[in-house]
């Protein structure tokens, strides 16, 4: 299994693993070895969809290989690169067996023994009727003291650059009860902190045991109730869904972490309405200072297009100029990258490459600074540390501050899955260095 993309992905790999895990599948890090590999894919950047077709032109020499020592080996394109471009996969890599959009892979199993029956090239991207959470095994052990949780998928929004409402479809939300249900079986095999995922996860409106629709900071608040649940975080949010209810639950909620990933995407008025994003750059300085009203210590966290069409020097200063006066703890930043299909796809003026990548470039130097700024105002504090591996280094562990940052610290390998004091003496670009108290 390999897995390209954002967290929801990961979720759905794992949860792909338990279903083949139940028709006597073991995961192999060794593609050589595999009777089954599967791409788990991302269509938001080409460059991610041209890098599954770098790594079928690999599977394909690997099967070959095997079928001359009478070995059976399957290949599966599945995740919203399957979703997007189905059949054509086959026409461009014609040893792939099977393509299976995000909406249809709880009918793996199903589709397997199709193919091991003699059918062969299938295309499985409908959008089922079936709840495919309903129709999956329960969650394996955890690996890790953190899970993801998806709670949410697709979009209304309809970004004119963004391929969601395509891939994944129109927003769909799972039920309070069958979210508490997984999330209680996770924190059972011991899980503490779950990260709920959608694509548009604040805009979650799953039905309630009271009857009607839940909201996120409803569904936090049936999450907290749960015993041996530590932490919780959610993303990825919009702000036109960033609710009264959800900025209270920050202020108020003990077991939600301090972190608010909120892409704002331009700091351009013009390209935020090319964009179809229905906020203004005021809009987003407005509700930032309400979220930090109610958690004035929150990292917040971004995403950022560069060189979107028509974007100008003034509109880029502007993102410059909104990125600098917000202070990000975190951004992930992007050249623009048409999607075929999209709207954006077909726009004029369109930046020529040279000009994205210069002004990416100055954009990184100014979130690095951001990032700086915050990781060094950590030193001399301590923080609560959820230890989650070991480290590079013999005795070292890797964990996670409530802020998200990675935290690094001597201390034995029985403090995983434990929350620990964490003395914070050094801070890198990406990482916090420490000295661990006792457990608390």
């Amino acid at each position: 299994m390999r897995t390209f993309g954002c967290q929801m992905n990961v979720y759905d790999s794992e949860r792909m693993t338990e279903a083949l895990a139940a028709e006597g599948y073991v995961e192999t890090s060794n593609a050589a070895e595999a009777d089954l590999a599967i791409l788990n894919t991302c269509h938001i950047r080409e460059k991610a969809a041209e890098k599954v077709y770098s790594d079928l032109g690999r599977l394909r020499d690997i099967k070959i290989a095997r079928e001359k020592s009478g070995k059976e080996t399957f290949i599966a394109v599945a995740g919203c690169v399957a979703q997007a471009e189905g059949g054509e996969i086959v026409r461009r890599a014609p040893a792939v067996d099977l393509v299976v959009g995000p909406q249809s892979y709880h009918r793996l199993p199903e589709l397997l023994a199709r193919l091991r029956g003699g059918e062969n090239a299938l295309v499985e991207t409908a959008f089922p009727d079936e709840d495919k959470f309903a129709a999956l095994p329960e969650r394996l052990p955890a690996k890790s003291p953190t899970a993801f949780l998806t709670v949410q998928e697709g979009c209304d929004k309809f970004c004119t650059f963004c391929v969601v409402p395509y891939t994944r479809g129109m927003e769909y939300s799972r039920p309070v009860s069958a979210l508490v249900e997984e999330a209680r079986r996770l924190v059972d095999r011991g899980v503490k902190e779950l990260t709920l995922l959608g694509q548009n996860v604040n805009g979650y409106h799953g039905d309630s045991a009271e009857g009607g629709a839940a909201s996120l900071a409803g569904l936090i608040r049936e999450l907290a109730a749960i015993d041996g649940l530590a932490r919780i975080r959610y993303m990825t949010s919009h702000p036109r869904d960033m609710t009264d209810d959800l900025i209270a639950a920050h202020r108020d909620e003990e077991k939600l972490m301090p972190f608010l990933h909120l892409p704002f995407q331009s700091g351009a008025d013009r390209v935020l309405a090319a964009m179809n994003r229905k906020h203004t750059a005021a809009d987003y300085r407005a509700l930032i200072a309400r979220i930090r009203a109610a958690r004035p210590d929150i990292a917040l966290s971004t995403d950022i297009i560069v060189g979107f069409p028509g974007e100008t020097d003034a509109d880029f200063e502007a993102t410059l100029a909104l990125v600098s006066e917000i202070g990000f703890a975190h951004a992930f930043s992007f050249k623009y990258s048409p999607r075929p299909g999209t709207p954006a796809a077909t726009m004029d003026a369109q930046v020529p490459e040279d000009v994205k990548r210069e002004r990416l470039e100055r954009l990184q130097q100014v979130i690095e600074t951001g990032y700086a700024r915050f990781n060094g105002a950590l030193v001399g504090r301590t923080i609560p540390v959820l230890f989650e591996k070991t480290g590079r280094r013999d005795g070292q562990l890797v964990g996670r501050s409530p802020y998200w940052q990675l935290v690094h610290a001597d201390a034995p390998a029985s403090m995983i899955g434990q929350i620990v004091d964490v003395a914070i003496d050094s801070a890198k670009a990406n990482s916090l260095s420490g000295v661990t108290a006792m457990p608390i």
